[in-house]
């Protein structure tokens, strides 16, 4: 079988690809080595920033299966016939670290889903945590930066966060997971999935339900603890995931909801809009709704698992956003990240690109004219590029348009505090619901970091751990001596 021809990226042949044009042997290079420069100009662009956050992950195709129809509370097309299924991209992640992290960190892990769906793509962009680290946006920098390299050394400081935490007691609950023998992962097969934010369903009535996103996994949960994690490879859970899936050892999760009514949420005892929270399963069980499956690894890292773009914002008709602060500041942020990182039309690389038609007045651009399920839509040709326009080109179609957001209390504009909030019960029942085995790794877990911290955070976050149960603080201050 013949192979096929080298060419430059203009798709001219290439006569050598193993010598650079030269004043004889040992002469200089010569301004016209046009295929030179282009390798190495090339070379030069070939990284695009990492992910500030979620910089290592891996990823992989599969489908979602319903198995329950949820027409009596959306109206998303995925969701109403038992049987259909939808195509998915699925990213793990690490989320403190960068690229040169090990898959072993103890840290949370990214768990965000792709739905391609006939009437746009739904991204659930959640963790393998029900809670996080803060309700309030505006503290999301100053945490991310707690958790990264310190800046004068370089290298991790444990003391910074605990010096972030004993601060902010918003995040007990998710450090208490995150310390717990659950922190590290043996892989990305074995551990649930969370879309963590409060979204919402709305149906063929405008009737609009609150809804919390669960993935259990069926592989069953498989943890490490810091020991045997230094054992592992840097690169051990994406080497797993994807070898599973090439045996055919294809990976699945339960999906399930809760679900809360307006009425509810606007009498219920917790913030059902604060992420630091849990809505307990006695008052809103879980809801079994499909399964997804994993079954085809990519072809391309970097054209797909590093380039995929995933973003809260990305909602389809009746599947829509909530009051959770953090969730409202990322509907924005998300978007944002990825036109930086990759650029304006990044939803128009393969991986991104909806599976339905795309009609939209938005023109050029690095990427322009590249989605693949719109013909190679070549920019958009000739068409209008503004709205309105007189040749019956895109026009809105207010039949899909979400309920107006509920207000839910008597509301002001301003600051609203919530250093008063209950950050501590739930906590509580958490380290309550610990064995004593389970318990006495949390506290060795979080004594390794904590002590490297000074003695006023040191009492700060005892202070904390007591509030939450004072069994669990009389054990962090014996384990600190």
């Amino acid at each position: 079988m013949s192979k096929s021809k080298l060419t430059t990226s203009a798709g001219a042949p290439v006569a050598d690809d193993n010598n650079s044009v030269s004043v004889g042997a040992r002469g200089p290079l010569t301004f016209d080595n046009h295929y030179l420069f282009e390798k190495l100009a090339h070379f030069n662009r070939e990284r695009i920033p990492e992910r500030v956050v979620h910089a290592r992950g891996t990823g992989a195709y599969g489908t979602f299966t319903l198995n329950k129809a949820l027409t009596d509370y959306t109206i998303a097309s995925f969701l109403q016939n038992v049987g259909d299924k939808t195509d998915v991209f699925v990213r793990f992640s690490t989320v403190g670290g960068g690229q040169d992290s090990s898959d072993y960190a103890r840290d949370p892990r990214g768990f965000a889903i792709k739905f391609y769906t006939d009437s746009g793509n739904f991204d659930l962009v959640g963790n393998n945590t029900p809670v996080f680290f803060l309700n309030d946006p505006i503290k999301f920098p100053d945490f991310v930066h707690s958790q990264k390299k310190d800046p004068r050394t370089n290298t991790p400081n444990a003391a910074n966060m605990f010096e972030f935490w004993a601060n902010h007691p918003q995040s007990l609950h998710q450090m208490t997971i995150l310390m717990s023998d659950r922190g590290i992962p043996y892989s990305y097969r074995h551990m649930h999935g969370f879309g963590s934010h409060t979204l919402s369903f709305w149906n063929d009535k405008g009737e609009r339900f609150w809804v919390k996103w669960h993935l259990k996994t069926q592989q069953g949960i498989k943890t490490l603890t810091d020991d045997e994690a230094a054992t592992m490879p840097s690169f051990g859970a994406q080497q797993d995931l994807v070898d599973a899936i090439d045996q055919g050892d294809f990976p699945r999760w339960d999906v399930k909801i809760q679900i809360m009514t307006e009425a509810e949420a606007n009498s219920y005892r917790i913030n059902p809009f604060d992420l630091t929270k849990i809505w307990p399963h006695s008052d809103f069980p879980l809801i079994e709704i499909g399964t997804l499956e994993l079954n085809r690894n990519v072809e391309n890292y970097f054209a797909e698992t590093e380039q995929v773009a995933f973003a809260p914002s990305n909602l389809i008709p009746g599947i829509g956003a909530s009051p959770d602060k953090m969730l409202q500041a990322r509907l924005m942020a998300y978007q944002d990240a990825h036109r930086y990182r990759v650029g304006a039309n990044v939803n128009q690389l393969p991986v991104n690109a909806p599976r339905c038609p795309v009609n939209h007045y938005q023109r050029d651009g690095a990427f322009a004219g590249m989605c693949p399920f719109s013909g190679g839509n070549n920019n958009q040709g000739a068409g209008a590029n503004f709205y309105p326009n007189d040749r019956q080109e895109a026009e809105p179609d207010a039949t899909v348009a979400a309920p107006p957001m509920p207000v839910l209390e008597d509301a002001w504009i301003g600051y609203h505090d919530q250093s008063e909030e209950d950050y501590y019960s739930q906590t509580g029942d958490l380290f309550r619901l610990m064995s004593d085995d389970q318990k006495q790794q949390l506290v060795n877990n979080i004594a390794g970091g904590l002590s490297q911290a000074n003695q006023s955070i040191q009492e700060r976050m005892i202070a904390q751990f007591t509030k939450a149960d004072p069994q669990y603080g009389d054990m962090i201050k014996k384990a600190l001596g």
